[in-house]
C-alpha cells in the first residue's frame, strides 16, 4: 500500500461526511465535511452528493464508504432501512466510483468497529467486543477474539413488538423532544437485550451522540463495561478507509 491518505465516506440517513484519513495513524487528516443527505435518500440523488464530497478534497484514488445496511461483496446494497427502498439491489460500489477511483462499500457499523478494534479502544480487547453507533439508526459490529461477523444489523431486533431503533435511536430524542434522562431508559432496555443475546465483553458505543457521552452514560445501567468509541463520529469514515485500502493491491 502506498498512498498515505485515503478518503472515506459515511453515508447516514441525515447526513453523508467525508475526510482524508491518514492511515498509519488511524484518523482522519482533515477537517470533515458533511452535506445534508437528499430527501428522498435515492440512489441518484446520493450519488450526487457523494460526487461533491470527493471533489471537495479534489480527490482521485480508492475510497471507502460506509452505508447504512447489509452490504455483500464490498458492492451490493441488500437493505436500506433509513434510505429510499430503490436501494436494494443496486451494486453501489459501481454507482459511485470510476476507473480513477474506486469504491469499496462496507456496512457502517462494520467499518465503525473495524476502525475501533485496530486504532482505538477496542485494541487487544479479548472477547466478544460489540461496537453499536447511534444515530438515525442504529448501526452495530460483533468482533469475537478481534475477528468480524459481518453484517450483524442488531439494530433491527424485536423489543416490545417494535424495531429496537425506532425506540432507542437518538433520532427519537429530536422526533419526540426527549431529554437524556427520557431516552436514557429506551438504550438501557436495548442493551440489556444485547447482553442476553450476546454475552459480550465490552459494547463501544459511537455515532453523533457519543459525544455527549459522559453526560447520559451515568443514567444507564447495565453489567457490560461501556465505553465510548475513541473515534467518536469519525469511526466509520476511518473504517472505511481501511476497507479501501485492504482492496488495493
Amino acid at each position: 500500500m502506498t498512498r498515505d491518505l485515503i478518503l472515506g465516506v459515511d453515508i447516514g440517513g441525515s447526513g453523508m461526511k467525508a475526510a482524508l484519513v491518514d492511515l498509519d495513524q488511524g484518523v482522519m487528516a482533515t477537517k470533515r465535511h458533511r452535506i445534508k443527505t437528499p430527501r428522498p435518500a435515492m440512489p441518484g440523488a446520493m450519488a450526487d452528493v457523494f460526487g461533491q464530497l470527493k471533489d471537495h478534497f479534489d480527490y482521485s484514488g480508492p475510497i471507502g464508504c460506509t452505508f447504512p445496511g447489509v452490504i455483500q461483496n464490498a458492492s451490493v446494497v441488500k437493505t436500506a432501512a433509513n434510505l429510499d427502498a430503490s436501494w436494494v439491489g443496486v451494486d453501489a460500489a459501481e454507482l459511485f466510483g470510476s476507473k480513477d477511483s474506486p469504491v469499496t462499500l462496507m456496512n457502517d457499523g462494520d467499518a465503525a468497529g473495524l476502525a475501533e478494534m485496530e486504532h482505538g479502544i477496542g485494541n487487544g480487547v479479548d472477547g466478544t467486543v460489540v461496537m453499536i453507533t447511534i444515530g438515525t439508526g442504529l448501526g452495530t459490529a460483533v468482533f469475537t477474539d478481534g475477528k468480524l461477523v459481518r453484517n450483524t444489523e442488531f439494530g433491527h431486533i424485536e423489543i416490545n413488538g417494535l424495531d429496537a431503533e425506532t425506540r432507542a435511536s437518538s433520532r427519537v430524542i429530536d422526533d419526540f423532544g426527549l431529554s437524556f434522562e427520557q431516552w436514557a431508559p429506551r438504550m438501557q432496555v436495548y442493551l440489556e437485550t444485547m447482553e442476553q443475546l450476546l454475552w459480550p465483553n465490552l459494547f463501544i458505543l459511537g455515532g453523533g451522540i457519543s459525544k455527549q457521552f459522559e453526560e447520559w452514560s451515568p443514567l444507564i445501567d447495565i453489567s457490560t463495561p461501556m465505553v465510548a468509541a475513541s473515534g467518536r463520529n469519525g469511526a466509520g469514515i476511518v473504517g472505511a478507509a481501511m476497507a479501501a485500502a485492504a482492496n488495493v493491491p
